[in-house]
């Protein structure tokens, strides 16, 4: 400890001690009694940093607290922190040396009373709407007759070979590419845009993305960024068919047109042959 330094000057029985020494030993005393904490509060004067770092307070009706959410925590964060928000911050005490003030460094945070997945499902799809990523006029029709049809999905499972059983009924003749990818798990939306991109060197008149239902963290990656901004990207119409028919994704949104399952999908891609002639 600071007293059993023997060279420590002391006035009236007190070690006199340096800001810093000051500091730390608060946070030795921070660490040891509150080694994590939850702190239940409301938002207020957040702010990013152009690093990707969150600052903001936590405020009650008596008081208030600063907070940093430093860039590895802040882009685990399935929500975006805004002003007003009533959220739960999980996180570690800590004197700031810099200004001698008391923060708290949030390592997770949940918003109080709707999801963290739900909130960050309505902030994208707010977000995106106002870009007209979801706007009718911006949506192709599908081709009539398709030459080749691309698919992105996971190369196993049931819901590809639902896609090929289906096609080989309607119409065997018609060539189809897979472009396989990882539909859920951390990183799987970069996954699913890569496969798209992989199709363009094929040449398809049109791409299905597609995988089985799930539970809203199951079908995540189709609530992201990444995969909305593939598909508006996309030179070729697009058909989503993710989960079941009571599922809805961002994806849906931005797709040209959304099936309600994949071999329903299939449906509306490969014409019948039969009824053809």
């Amino acid at each position: 400890m600071l007293t059993e330094d023997p060279n420590r000057e002391f006035r009236n029985g007190f070690p006199v001690l340096t800001v810093t020494e000051t500091v730390t030993a608060l946070n030795t005393v921070l660490g040891e009694i509150f080694p994590f904490v939850w702190v239940r509060g409301e938002l207020s004067g957040v702010k990013r940093s152009h690093q990707g770092h969150y600052y903001f307070s936590l405020k009650d009706d008596d008081g208030q607290l600063s907070c940093a959410c430093f860039r590895g925590a802040a882009d685990k964060l399935r929500f975006r922190l805004e002003d007003g928000q009533q959220v739960l911050c999980g996180g570690v005490l800590e004197v700031y040396r810099d200004r001698g003030s008391l923060q708290l460094l949030v390592r997770h945070a949940e918003p109080e009373g709707i999801g963290a997945l739900a909130l960050a499902f309505e902030q994208l799809k707010e977000k995106l709407a106002a870009e007209g990523l979801f706007a009718e006029a911006r949506k192709r029709p599908l081709p009539e007759f398709p030459k080749r049809v691309g698919i992105v999905t996971s190369a196993t499972g049931a819901v590809i070979r639902d896609i090929l059983n289906v096609s080989g009924r309607r119409h065997p003749g018609i060539d189809i590419v897979i472009s396989p990818s990882r539909v859920q798990g951390d990183g799987a939306e970069h996954d699913i845009a890569a496969a798209m991109t992989a199709l363009e060197a094929h040449c398809p008149d049109l791409i299905v993305i597609a995988r089985g239902g799930g539970s809203l963290e199951d079908l995540w990656a189709f609530n992201t960024e990444v995969v909305a901004r593939a598909i508006y990207r996309c030179p070729v119409p697009v058909v989503s068919a993710i989960g079941h028919e009571t599922d809805f994704t961002i994806a849906d949104f931005v797709a040209d047109l959304r099936a309600p399952t994949p071999s329903a999908a299939a449906e509306l891609v490969f014409p019948d042959r039969a009824e053809l002639v």
